[in-house]
């Protein structure tokens, strides 16, 4: 177990030689602290790739429309869902949203690649801290279903998302992309969506109560709490020569711990963006 540790210990030494991390600090408009009876979780938007979506979430946090939703459907390794009660007059006030899912792209698009071929995408990679798929022959992108990602939960028909909404705790459903609109990542907090009950349990089990699922204590943008009680956040800058020299580390496996070389396949799901605390005084 020790000369295991030393070498994992090497490991990452190595990886932080081959490329010294670049951050950048992230906006407090496009910046979302959520409160949980056991935490806080803090996640980051991303308006240029899903605008209307960012803007409905804005709205709703900014309007206390989340305090007191619940987790309603939690299942381990897959999803934690929260909104209003289906049906509700609450959740009625919300119109539908078109889908945002994917855009277009032109040759001069410019993005850090991590695999080509891919599994789900013929290209995958990282733009703006996000992990995409790619499609040149169609000229088209999209944010995958890495953990952590939030998006919004809707109908069968695409056009059906309002409020509700998700956040990918568990292995990658990578058959979601393209299909379902992405519209931000969890930068910090991560392990107190991990600790959301599930309501999804061992078969043979009996259902979760509603009074026992997690209730949200409050969404807001980050520009909207007091100075104060702020969590500011720097992520990894994954558009530079830096990020892209640890993404290729990764995928061949120089460090001397591989005795035998793995495949160069690395899921783009499978690059961790580093956040950091930073001091706001």
């Amino acid at each position: 177990m020790k000369k295991l540790m030393l070498a994992a210990s090497s490991l990452l030494f190595a990886t932080s030689v081959v490329a010294e991390t670049q951050w950048r600090k992230l906006d407090p408009q496009n910046t979302v602290l959520m409160t949980l009876p056991h935490g806080k979780v803090v996640i980051e938007l991303a308006p240029e790739f899903t605008p209307n979506h960012v803007a409905r979430f804005k709205q709703l946090a900014k309007s206390g429309f989340y305090q007191g939703n619940k987790f309603y459907r939690v299942i381990d390794g897959f999803v934690a869902q929260a909104g209003p009660k289906d049906g509700s007059e609450k959740d009625k006030s919300v119109s539908e949203l078109k889908m945002e899912s994917e855009w277009k792209i032109d040759d001069s698009w410019q993005y850090t690649e991590v695999q080509q071929p891919a599994f789900f995408a013929p290209i995958t990679g990282f733009k703006k801290g996000f992990a995409i798929g790619l499609d040149k022959e169609q000229n088209r992108a999209w944010l995958t279903h890495c953990p952590g990602v939030i998006a919004m939960a809707r109908g069968n028909e695409p056009d059906t998302g309002s409020s509700h909404f998700y956040i990918v705790n568990g292995q990658a459903p990578r058959y979601l992309d393209r299909i379902m609109a992405v519209f931000g990542r969890v930068v910090y907090g991560m392990n107190h969506i991990q600790s959301i009950t599930r309501t999804a349990g061992v078969e043979g089990e009996a259902p979760l109560k509603e009074k026992d699922m997690i209730e949200i204590v409050d969404v807001q943008l980050m520009s909207d709490v007091k100075p104060e009680n702020r969590i500011a956040i720097e992520v990894e800058d994954t558009d530079n020569k830096a990020f892209a020299d640890k993404v290729q580390g990764r995928k061949y496996r120089t460090a001397a711990f591989f005795y035998k070389k793995p495949p160069p396949v690395l899921d783009v799901c499978q690059v961790p963006v580093k956040s950091r605390l930073i001091s706001t005084k």
